[in-house]
């Protein structure tokens, strides 16, 4: 640190030298603080023991330099829960001068990025300090006052380590990401993104090479579970709440199914390549039935799916304190003029949404509220990660759906994992499973897989969804078996073991 003096004579290129910082670089630092004698200005961080020796050395020619111990984060978990803790980093130029009339002092540190940066007021505390008197020569003549400094508070989250680390080895090396959280409240439990990092790296000054072979592991951090993608099938779930709340299909509706359907030339195809026969709700939904979908859809036409979704909470940020979540989308006619050089929205497009294809994307964590919906009777929960004793209501509202509509959809997913795509999670160990598969096409790689579910059935308090980007492999094979290794977690459950594969 150094003492802010104009008049005193310091060594710039001895401490530049022992540092290894430009003198460049440190009569800039120097420069941008206030004009505040008494003030100490953090010029570097993280000094080895050779840096502190030889700063000693030459203390005769460093007048107003001293070394300091500093308290720094700790993350005794590591990669563990990176994204949603987010780090801490000294401010920049830029920030101190936004932050400068807050008490922010230049050199301090702050979150950066997750529950860091969205707490920040409450974990940095209050500075503390001395009102002292000085004559002429900045020698003080006497102590006229103390201020005390404040600790931070401590901060409370919803996340069950358990949990989280068991997301973390679902996940694995999977490219995406793994939510958790309870449908009464929208608490989120657990919350896994990958790549990652370790947040302990940013504690200390991090140099160019560590900056680079974090960035060459692939936009580690990019939160996934908040960023958008095409939901794929589990979109059918607003598809058919959209039919039944309509009035114009009934929970009782029964639809011939098809190889495809055909709007203005082009085939929008059925999955098995042959349709399902006549079908109705629950069955569609085990079968994940593209066209039966694309019926309803076509029926209730574009601005009622559309409104749907937004019921749902696509489209929009859901209110988690993460300043990373982004809203996905859920495109309009209005949107489409702006962005495809007027052309207008075509019945291609709602059957395009209808099976969450097309312009439609939707975070992890949005796709876990919508599961949520059916989990918990109608309501929809505004995810969280403080701990807070407020009621559960304030974490919800009704969506006041139709009683047949909330027990169709809850026998439709129920019906997934029972005898459909989703049997992955029929197991007996587990408590009854209900959920929904996704693979959503997304070229030019390979399908993005998604599964989300929640348990126990008949009085659920645990949602999962698992989504791999580009994994291929489909959302019942690839992402249904994370769901359930978390669930297996939760309801503390002994994972098989699986038997050796012969040798070839």
């Amino acid at each position: 640190k150094s003492q802010r003096n104009p008049a005193q004579k310091l060594n710039l290129d001895r401490l530049a030298s022992i540092l290894g910082i430009p003198r460049s670089d440190l009569e800039k630092r120097i420069n941008e603080a206030d004009e505040n004698p008494s003030t100490l200005i953090r010029i570097a961080r993280g000094l080895t023991p050779a840096q502190i020796i030889a700063l000693e050395e030459y203390k005769d020619e460093l007048t107003g330099i001293e070394v300091d111990v500093e308290s720094v984060r700790y993350y005794p978990n590591g990669k563990i829960g990176a994204h949603i803790l987010g780090y801490t980093g000294e401010l920049t130029p830029e920030e101190y001068q936004a932050k400068r009339r807050q008490g922010y002092r230049l050199g301090d540190v702050v979150g950066k990025m997750g529950v860091e940066a969205a707490y920040e007021s409450k974990l940095r505390g209050e500075w503390g300090g001395m009102q002292l008197e000085v004559n002429g020569s900045g020698q003080v003549i006497q102590i006229l006052g103390q201020k005390i400094a404040k600790p931070g508070q401590d901060v409370t989250l919803t996340l069950d380590l358990k949990l989280q680390k068991a997301a973390e080895a679902a996940l694995g090396k999977r490219k995406g990401a793994i939510v958790a959280i309870d449908p009464r409240d929208g608490s989120v439990r657990a919350m896994v993104s990958y790549p990652s990092f370790d947040p302990n790296v940013f504690s200390a000054p991090i140099t160019t090479a560590t900056w680079k072979k974090l960035q060459a592991e692939g936009n580690p951090f990019v939160n996934r579970a908040l960023q958008g993608f095409p939901p794929a099938s589990t979109f059918k779930v607003v598809t058919a709440t959209a039919g039944m709340e309509s009035g114009k299909f009934p929970p009782n509706t029964v639809l011939n199914t098809f190889a495809a359907l055909y709007v203005g030339g082009t085939a929008f195809g059925e999955w098995n390549h042959a349709g399902f026969g006549p079908i109705g709700f629950v069955r569609a939904m085990a079968m994940s039935s593209n066209t039966f979908h694309g019926q309803i859809g076509r029926g209730v036409g574009g601005p009622t799916l559309i409104a749907t979704a937004r019921r749902y909470g696509f489209g929009q940020k859901t209110g988690i304190e993460l300043a990373e979540e982004t809203p996905g989308l859920i495109a309009d006619r209005d949107w489409k003029l702006r962005n495809f050089k007027n052309w207008d929205w075509s019945v291609g497009d709602t059957i395009n949404m209808s099976i969450g294809q097309g312009f439609t994307l939707a975070t992890p964590l949005q796709v876990a509220v919508m599961f949520a919906v059916p989990a918990n009777g109608g309501f929809l929960v505004k995810p969280h990660l403080l701990q807070d004793a407020r009621d559960v209501k304030e974490w919800r509202k009704s969506l006041n759906m139709k009683p047949s509509t909330l027990d169709t959809l809850r026998k439709s997913l129920r019906a997934v994992v029972a005898e459909g795509t989703g049997r992955a999670l029929s197991d007996p160990a587990l408590p009854p499973v209900a959920g929904k598969s996704g693979t959503a096409e997304a070229p030019p790689g390979k399908s993005h897989a998604w599964f989300g579910a929640f348990a126990p059935f008949d009085k659920p308090e645990i949602v999962v969804v698992a989504f791999a980007e580009h994994s291929g492999g489909g959302g019942g094979k690839v992402a249904a078996p994370m769901v359930r290794q978390v669930m297996e977690a939760y309801f503390n459950i002994k994972p098989k073991e699986e038997k050796p594969r012969p040798k070839p």
